[in-house]
Protein backbone atom coordinates (compact mmCIF):
# COMPACT_ATOMS: atom_id res chain seq x y z
CA UNK A 1 0.00 0.00 0.00
CA UNK A 2 1.63 3.56 -0.45
CA UNK A 3 1.70 6.10 1.47
CA UNK A 4 -0.04 9.08 1.76
CA UNK A 5 2.15 12.33 0.51
CA UNK A 6 3.30 14.52 3.45
CA UNK A 7 2.73 17.66 2.97
CA UNK A 8 4.94 20.65 3.33
CA UNK A 9 3.91 24.29 4.70
CA UNK A 10 6.30 26.96 3.85
CA UNK A 11 5.68 30.40 6.00
CA UNK A 12 6.58 33.51 4.91
CA UNK A 13 4.70 36.10 7.18
CA UNK A 14 6.09 39.31 9.06
CA UNK A 15 7.08 37.28 11.96
CA UNK A 16 8.35 34.18 10.09
CA UNK A 17 10.64 33.54 6.76
CA UNK A 18 10.76 30.62 5.05
CA UNK A 19 9.66 28.65 8.17
CA UNK A 20 9.03 25.43 6.98
CA UNK A 21 6.23 22.67 8.73
CA UNK A 22 5.40 19.19 7.91
CA UNK A 23 1.75 18.32 8.11
CA UNK A 24 1.74 14.57 9.96
CA UNK A 25 -2.10 14.46 10.96
CA UNK A 26 -5.11 15.01 9.23
CA UNK A 27 -6.81 18.03 9.38
CA UNK A 28 -8.68 18.70 12.60
CA UNK A 29 -8.04 15.00 13.85
CA UNK A 30 -5.88 12.50 15.93
CA UNK A 31 -5.05 14.46 18.84
CA UNK A 32 -3.28 13.96 21.89
CA UNK A 33 -5.47 12.28 24.42
CA UNK A 34 -7.64 14.85 26.68
CA UNK A 35 -6.73 17.62 24.18
CA UNK A 36 -10.62 18.12 23.22
CA UNK A 37 -10.81 21.81 22.42
CA UNK A 38 -14.64 23.18 21.75
CA UNK A 39 -13.91 25.23 19.15
CA UNK A 40 -12.03 25.39 15.72
CA UNK A 41 -9.00 28.03 15.15
CA UNK A 42 -12.54 29.09 12.10
CA UNK A 43 -14.99 29.22 14.51
CA UNK A 44 -12.46 31.16 17.19
CA UNK A 45 -11.57 34.00 14.08
CA UNK A 46 -15.56 34.16 13.33
CA UNK A 47 -16.49 34.86 17.73
CA UNK A 48 -13.97 37.36 17.87
CA UNK A 49 -10.44 36.95 19.31
CA UNK A 50 -7.58 38.60 20.33
CA UNK A 51 -8.61 42.02 18.93
CA UNK A 52 -8.91 41.01 15.60
CA UNK A 53 -5.38 41.57 14.52
CA UNK A 54 -3.61 38.02 15.44
CA UNK A 55 -3.99 36.61 11.87
CA UNK A 56 -3.93 39.87 9.62
CA UNK A 57 -0.35 38.21 7.82
CA UNK A 58 -0.64 35.11 7.53
CA UNK A 59 -3.45 34.19 5.97
CA UNK A 60 -1.45 31.86 2.98
CA UNK A 61 -0.35 29.25 6.09
CA UNK A 62 -4.05 28.66 6.63
CA UNK A 63 -7.03 27.04 5.08
CA UNK A 64 -9.11 29.84 3.21
CA UNK A 65 -12.60 29.22 4.64
CA UNK A 66 -10.98 29.92 8.24
CA UNK A 67 -10.96 33.72 7.24
CA UNK A 68 -14.55 33.95 5.90
CA UNK A 69 -16.57 36.08 8.03
CA UNK A 70 -13.20 36.73 10.44
CA UNK A 71 -13.31 39.29 12.46
CA UNK A 72 -10.15 40.97 11.56
CA UNK A 73 -8.75 44.07 12.25
CA UNK A 74 -5.46 44.97 10.02
CA UNK A 75 -4.07 47.88 11.48
CA UNK A 76 -4.56 47.57 15.28
CA UNK A 77 -5.91 45.32 18.01
CA UNK A 78 -9.94 46.24 18.68
CA UNK A 79 -11.20 45.10 21.75
CA UNK A 80 -14.84 45.61 20.02
CA UNK A 81 -13.93 42.60 17.55
CA UNK A 82 -13.58 40.22 20.51
CA UNK A 83 -16.94 38.21 21.06
CA UNK A 84 -17.12 39.54 24.37
CA UNK A 85 -16.43 43.54 23.40
CA UNK A 86 -13.42 43.26 26.49
CA UNK A 87 -9.81 43.13 25.72
CA UNK A 88 -8.64 39.78 27.82
CA UNK A 89 -4.88 40.27 26.24
CA UNK A 90 -1.69 40.82 27.50
CA UNK A 91 1.28 41.69 24.94
CA UNK A 92 3.11 39.47 23.16
CA UNK A 93 6.12 41.23 25.19
CA UNK A 94 4.72 39.77 28.07
CA UNK A 95 4.42 36.32 27.03
CA UNK A 96 7.93 36.36 26.06
CA UNK A 97 8.90 37.66 28.84
CA UNK A 98 7.40 34.66 30.79
CA UNK A 99 8.92 32.03 28.72
CA UNK A 100 5.61 31.07 26.81
CA UNK A 101 7.19 31.67 23.53
CA UNK A 102 8.40 28.50 21.49
CA UNK A 103 10.11 29.71 18.93
CA UNK A 104 8.17 27.91 16.19
CA UNK A 105 5.67 29.67 17.17
CA UNK A 106 6.53 33.18 17.51
CA UNK A 107 2.61 34.56 18.12
CA UNK A 108 2.45 31.95 20.78
CA UNK A 109 -0.49 29.54 21.83
CA UNK A 110 -3.38 30.59 19.08
CA UNK A 111 -0.52 29.49 16.45
CA UNK A 112 0.36 26.68 18.06
CA UNK A 113 -3.34 25.45 18.16
CA UNK A 114 -3.87 26.15 14.23
CA UNK A 115 -0.76 24.33 13.52
CA UNK A 116 -1.35 21.65 15.24
CA UNK A 117 -5.31 21.57 13.91
CA UNK A 118 -3.74 21.84 10.25
CA UNK A 119 -1.61 18.67 11.38
CA UNK A 120 1.69 19.72 12.41
CA UNK A 121 3.19 17.48 14.84
CA UNK A 122 6.19 18.60 17.50
CA UNK A 123 5.79 15.75 20.32
CA UNK A 124 7.57 18.13 23.75
CA UNK A 125 6.27 21.45 22.23
CA UNK A 126 2.17 19.46 22.05
CA UNK A 127 2.95 18.45 25.47
CA UNK A 128 3.92 21.87 26.82
CA UNK A 129 0.96 23.60 24.92
CA UNK A 130 -1.68 21.01 25.72
CA UNK A 131 -0.78 21.22 29.24
CA UNK A 132 -1.03 24.77 29.36
CA UNK A 133 -4.72 24.71 27.73
CA UNK A 134 -5.84 22.46 30.24
CA UNK A 135 -4.62 24.77 33.21
CA UNK A 136 -7.03 27.86 31.88
CA UNK A 137 -9.58 25.43 33.07
CA UNK A 138 -9.77 26.78 36.31
CA UNK A 139 -11.41 29.92 34.75
CA UNK A 140 -14.69 27.94 34.18
CA UNK A 141 -14.98 27.02 37.65
CA UNK A 142 -14.76 30.68 38.66
CA UNK A 143 -17.37 31.22 36.21
CA UNK A 144 -19.54 28.37 37.37
CA UNK A 145 -19.14 29.07 40.88
CA UNK A 146 -19.61 33.30 40.21
CA UNK A 147 -22.66 33.44 37.49
CA UNK A 148 -26.15 32.35 36.83
CA UNK A 149 -26.27 29.93 33.96
CA UNK A 150 -26.23 31.32 30.49
CA UNK A 151 -25.16 34.76 31.53
CA UNK A 152 -23.03 36.01 29.45
CA UNK A 153 -22.41 39.55 30.70
CA UNK A 154 -21.01 37.97 33.83
CA UNK A 155 -16.88 37.58 34.06
CA UNK A 156 -16.69 38.86 30.33
CA UNK A 157 -12.83 39.01 30.71
CA UNK A 158 -12.93 35.45 31.68
CA UNK A 159 -15.10 34.47 29.39
CA UNK A 160 -13.43 35.60 26.58
CA UNK A 161 -9.78 34.72 27.91
CA UNK A 162 -11.54 31.13 27.87
CA UNK A 163 -12.60 31.88 24.27
CA UNK A 164 -8.80 32.62 23.21
CA UNK A 165 -7.98 29.10 24.48
CA UNK A 166 -10.74 27.58 22.33
CA UNK A 167 -12.92 27.05 24.95
CA UNK A 168 -16.53 27.62 24.60
CA UNK A 169 -18.07 29.67 28.31
CA UNK A 170 -21.56 30.02 26.35
CA UNK A 171 -22.23 26.56 27.22
CA UNK A 172 -21.33 27.51 30.90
Amino acid sequence: MARAKRKIVIVNDKMQKNYRYELTAPMGRKFAPGFKPQLTPRQMLRLGVFGGKYMTDCRDEFPKEWFKNAKLSPEKHDKKLNYFGVDASQPLSEWRRKGWIYPDDPRGWFQWYCRYYMGRRIEEEDRRQIKRWKMIRRHIAQIKLNCKKGDLNCRKRQRQALLHWAYDSRKI
